[in-house]
C-alpha cells in the first residue's frame, strides 16, 4: 500500500505557510502565486491552523469582511486534522471524505513535513490502480503463452 511518506517524496515537500497575523489578502496572493488551495498557518514554527480558499469564500465573501484588514487567524481552521507519514493513502481519503476537507498537513513529532491535497490522493490512487491493472494484464498474457 502507498504511504503518505512515499507520496511526499514523489510530489515534493514544499510547504507554503503564512503567519496568523498576515492579512487574508496577502495569504490569498500567496495561494494564487503558488497555485495552491490552502496554506499552513505557523507561529514560531508551530502549526496553529490552516487557511483555505473555502475559508475565504465562507468567511470573507459571505460575511463581507475586508480581506486587507482581516487577519488569517480570524478565518483559519484552528482544529487541524493531520496525518502521519506512515499512514496509507486510502486512510487519508477516508479522513478527507469523513471530515469534508481537502488538505491534510503531514506531521512527525509536531514538525510539519508537508501537505497533501485531495487531488494528490486521487492521483496516487489512480496510479496505484493502473499499476495493479497492468500487473494483472501482464500475468494474464504470460499465462496464455505458457498453455
Amino acid at each position: 500500500m502507498s504511504t503518505v511518506r512515499r507520496l511526499l517524496e514523489t510530489k515534493g515537500k514544499f510547504i507554503w505557510t503564512t503567519p496568523p497575523n498576515a492579512s487574508v489578502f496577502d495569504a490569498l496572493k500567496l495561494m494564487a502565486n503558488k497555485d495552491v488551495g490552502a496554506l499552513v498557518v505557523v507561529d514560531d514554527s508551530r502549526l496553529v491552523g490552516i487557511v483555505s480558499e473555502r475559508d475565504y469564500a465562507r468567511r470573507i465573501i459571505l460575511e463581507e469582511l475586508p480581506p486587507r484588514k482581516t487577519k488569517v487567524e480570524e478565518i483559519m481552521t484552528s482544529k487541524v486534522i493531520t496525518v502521519h507519514p506512515e499512514q496509507t493513502i486510502q486512510e487519508c481519503m477516508l479522513i478527507m471524505n469523513k471530515n469534508h476537507i481537502r488538505h491534510l498537513p503531514v506531521l512527525l513529532d509536531e514538525k510539519v513535513l508537508g501537505v497533501i491535497s485531495q487531488g494528490d490522493v486521487v492521483r496516487d490512487l489512480i496510479y496505484q490502480q493502473r499499476k495493479k491493472i497492468q500487473n494483472l494484464e501482464d500475468r494474464l498474457t504470460s499465462n496464455r503463452k505458457v498453455t
